[in-house]
């Protein structure tokens, strides 16, 4: 199968579905549907590492490619996931060209990275040499703060970054919004194309966290890795749904039609 990366050096768009549910199961049904990427959130969802391993199972069992937004900028955790399977790691509140680095090191083996060797269930998917694993690995800082932005060429410049992902919630925050996925105000979408602009003269890729109905509007703003769905927003959706659907057909026994239905 191919990796992000090399979707990603084709010029494809990927599109990706995240995972707050712990459940192996779900993860796997993403898959199946024909998600480019399925994310496990280790961060905001409630998979604990146990169930994220089966969860980058589940992934890989129906064909997609599993990665894992790890809690925190921390090389014991982002090692721990990427030997459990995880073929990217996304990694929160990356600032600075020092946590930036950070990232890189500890994603990839030696002589560029300092990831200790153990891939205990990894390699059972994925054998190869340390030089195989780096090229496998696709390492994506998030860029979600007003100091980030101040920082981004510096970020993006630092070698082994693939791509980025941005946090609309946290960047709204940040820029004095409230949290959201979109904002029809000049200060975000400006944000937006200086990030753009930037992946594209460094070679980075842009990405995002959206909505399916954000898509069309995303791809034209440049970005190229775009999570367009997670199991608890379709859960939620589509169950609510369903209920109006149900409560608009109920009807009150006094007005109850005796007219037959087909």
């Amino acid at each position: 199968m191919e990796t992000l990366r090399d979707r990603w050096a084709a010029g494809e768009p990927t599109f990706g579905a995240w995972m707050a549910i712990p459940f192996s199961a779900s993860a796997e049904t993403a898959a199946r549907v024909g998600f480019d990427y399925v994310c496990i959130d280790n961060q905001h969802g409630v998979a604990d590492y146990q169930v994220t391993v089966s969860m980058i199972q589940g992934v890989a069992l129906g064909g997609s490619r599993p990665i894992v937004r790890v809690p925190w900028n921390e090389p014991g955790i982002i090692g721990k996931m990427l030997d459990a399977g995880a073929e990217g790691v996304v990694v929160p509140m990356v600032n600075t060209e020092a946590e930036a680095a950070s990232v890189v090191r500890a994603c990839r083996y030696a002589p560029v990275g300092s990831r200790s060797f153990g891939p205990i269930l990894s390699s059972m998917r994925n054998p190869g040499s340390p030089a195989d694993a780096n090229a496998l690995v696709s390492v994506i800082p998030m860029i979600e703060t007003v100091e980030a932005l101040s920082n981004l060429d510096a970020i993006l410049a630092v070698p082994g970054v693939d791509a980025i992902y941005v946090g609309p919630a946290d960047l709204s925050l940040s820029l004095g919004l409230p949290p959201g996925a979109d904002h029809d105000r000049s200060e975000f979408n400006d944000a937006l194309a200086t990030i753009v602009a930037a992946c594209r003269r460094h070679g980075v890729v842009p990405g995002i966290h959206a909505s399916g109905a954000l898509a069309e509007k995303r791809l034209e703003q440049g970005f190229v890795m775009i999570t367009v769905s997670g199991d608890l927003m379709a859960m939620r959706t589509r169950m609510a749904e369903e209920l109006g659907v149900a409560r608009g057909a109920a009807r009150p026994a006094s007005s109850t039609s005796t007219t037959s239905v087909y």
